[in-house]
Order: C-alpha cells, then sequence, then structure tokens
C-alpha cells in the first residue's frame, strides 16, 4: 500500500473512534475554536506540539517553522500572532525549541543549503553574538544544544519587541510569552523564561 494511503485509513480509524466515543465530537469542534496556547515552533516531524503536552485538537493555535525562527518580515507569523492575540484573546504564546535541532545545526556549518541559507542568517548572527561562550562548549551536540537554548531566549526577546504586542500589553489585554526547549531524549520540556509586559 502507497504510504499517504495509510493515513487516509488511519483518519477513517480516528474519526469513527472520535464518534463512537462521543457522538457530538466533530459538531462541537466545527462550532468555534478557543484555543487557550499559540504555540511557535519548529517544523521538526518529532516534536508534535499537541502530543507532547498532552493537549487536546482546539487547546492550541499552531505556527511551525524550520528552527521556530521569528523572523520580523515573516507574514505568516505576524498573521498568526495578530489572530491569536486579537481575535481568539490567546493569553499565552509558547516559543518552544528542542534539543538536536537541524536548522540550529546546519547554521553552525559552513554547508550551503539553498534557500535555507537566507532563513538561518539570523541563528549565524547569534552564533557571532555569543562565539566565546559558544567555542567553551568542546562537545558539538552540547554546542548545537546551547545555541538552541541562546535561539529560544531571542525569538522570545523579538516577540516581546514586536509593536503589536507591545501594543497589546499598553491595551491592559493579558498576554505571556513563554520560552521552552522539548529534550527528545527524554520527552521533558525545560522551561527557560517567562515574560509578561
Amino acid at each position: 500500500m502507497k504510504d499517504y494511503l495509510q493515513l487516509l485509513l488511519e483518519n477513517k480509524a480516528w474519526a469513527y473512534e472520535k464518534e463512537y466515543i462521543n457522538p457530538d465530537y466533530f459538531k462541537e469542534m466545527a462550532k468555534v475554536q478557543t484555543p487557550r496556547f499559540l504555540w511557535i515552533g519548529c517544523a521538526d516531524s518529532r516534536v508534535p506540539p499537541n502530543e507532547i503536552t498532552g493537549t487536546l485538537p482546539g487547546d492550541m493555535f499552531v505556527h511551525r517553522n524550520i528552527a521556530n525562527l521569528v523572523v520580523e518580515n515573516d507574514l505568516s507569523l505576524l498573521s498568526v500572532l495578530t489572530y491569536g492575540i486579537k481575535y481568539l484573546k490567546i493569553k499565552h504564546i509558547i516559543l518552544c525549541g528542542h534539543y538536536g535541532c537541524g536548522g540550529v545545526a546546519s547554521s553552525m556549518t559552513d554547508q550551503s543549503f539553498g534557500i535555507i541559507d537566507g532563513w538561518l542568517k539570523g541563528l549565524k548572527d547569534l552564533q557571532k553574538i555569543h562565539v566565546n561562550e559558544l567555542k567553551k562548549v568542546t562537545d558539538p551536540a552540547e554546542r548545537t544544544n546551547r545555541l538552541v537554548e541562546l535561539s529560544v531566549l531571542s525569538q522570545v526577546e523579538k516577540l516581546r519587541n514586536i509593536k503589536f504586542i507591545q501594543e497589546t500589553w499598553e491595551s491592559g489585554q493579558e498576554l505571556y510569552i513563554h520560552g521552552w526547549v522539548y529534550d527528545m531524549s527524554t520527552g521533558l520540556i525545560k522551561d527557560l523564561i517567562q515574560i509578561e509586559k
């Protein structure tokens, strides 16, 4: 059987199970979304936000990209932030990186990855800022993981400085930004930072 056909079969089984447990499941889901969290994470297939946080469909508004970066002119991210905060009234933005991130590791090499190079430029710049600290970490995997942490802290700071988020805080709307790192080797999330206004 072709791989994609297996996905369609799994979908039918999933839908049947959901409806068997709760006959109104899909009617309820189709009404309106009221997520409590906005997740900005890596596109890595091993980091599924709902599964690693134990949340259900509808609990989390999700934006993913390579290396969970906040790029100031990324209209997709800015649109997700605006819609999530202004219209869905989400109170918690979670920026979650993960140890062993391929995007972060790629940014630490001189190898060219084509169009991805432009996307990773911010990570290369971040390395230059922290070059002395990173040089002290002799194990390459640990050096990558430290850059993952530094990147999460940097991305949280970028979020904090987005004009729309500043305006949200000034309006009195409750909003928190969390910086997390997921460890695939343990399944646990490390809480690095929380910002509120």
